[in-house]
């Protein structure tokens, strides 16, 4: 049984008023264990939550903004017992690996000696990891090389937006998913820069029409708004069920691409 295991759900500028943490999410597909894009607290979360860090078979960052990449190197430590065990993968936009004019790496020299492979992803890149395959999504970003993360998996195909606004080209690649993870920090339409507003999450679910649509990465202003409530406005307009995440939620997949009807928010 596979699971996914929301160890933090705020975005933006709520992650300073610790709302909510920042801790990243959990992929669990048989023995293998995916950490998505470790923020602020992804340790102590981790292990209020009971996850055990070394047995993660990859990180992958979507791109380098501190609570999106924050704790990758004690994420890093954790997977490889300090370096002692020279195991485990990163799958990261080339920012966060190599940095560019504006960022240095978020990852360091010295944590990059410890996983076995560092792979820079750019947009449209595929990776194959046993019997997961994974494509890094053409997102659009202020960080003009973050990129979301499409898991090709046996029962399901699951898609993580990471941050950007809708575009064309990211509405293609959504196609076919089964559990669609958007990073949505503002209500209704009033999203700024290069970020997703209910309004664009109805405009990507609308035409995605997954099993189940989970909203996550909130700002300040989502919770002002009422998380609940905006989940309620994509639902009743997609008809597609929609969660509102919160910290330590827990999904089965597999339980959403059952024949069995399920139930949003």
């Amino acid at each position: 049984m596979s699971s996914i295991i929301f160890l933090g759900t705020s975005g933006g500028n709520a992650v300073s008023k610790q709302i909510q943490s920042a801790a990243g999410i959990i992929i669990q597909i048989g023995e293998l264990q995916f950490h998505l894009d470790p923020g602020p607290g992804a340790l102590s979360k981790a292990k209020e939550y009971g996850i055990n860090l070394n047995r993660n078979t990859a990180v992958l960052v979507s791109h380098n903004h501190i609570n999106h990449c924050s704790e990758l190197n004690p994420v890093i430590d954790a997977m490889t017992h300090c370096g002692i065990d020279h195991r485990g993968m990163v799958l990261a936009s080339k920012s966060v690996v190599l940095g560019n004019e504006e960022m240095t790496p978020a990852l360091t020299k010295y944590h990059a000696l410890m996983p076995e492979k560092i792979i820079p992803m750019e947009k449209s890149h595929k990776v194959g990891i046993d019997l997961v395959e994974i494509h890094a999504l053409s997102v659009e970003h202020s960080d003009p090389t973050a990129i979301g993360f499409k898991f090709f998996c046996p029962k399901f195909t699951l898609s993580y937006t990471g941050d950007t606004k809708v575009t064309p080209a990211l509405l293609e690649e959504l196609a076919g998913t089964d559990i669609l993870i958007m990073n949505v920090p503002y209500p209704g339409n009033k999203a700024m820069g290069m970020n997703l507003d209910t309004e664009s999450a109805i405009k990507i679910v609308g035409q995605i029409k997954p099993k189940v649509a989970v909203l996550t990465h909130f700002g300040f202003e989502m919770y002002k708004a009422g998380i609940l409530e905006e989940a309620r406005e994509i639902q009743r307009t997609t008809g597609v069920p929609t969660l509102a995440a919160k910290d330590g939620l827990l999904l089965y997949p597999e339980s959403y691409t059952s024949k069995s009807p399920v139930k949003g928010f």
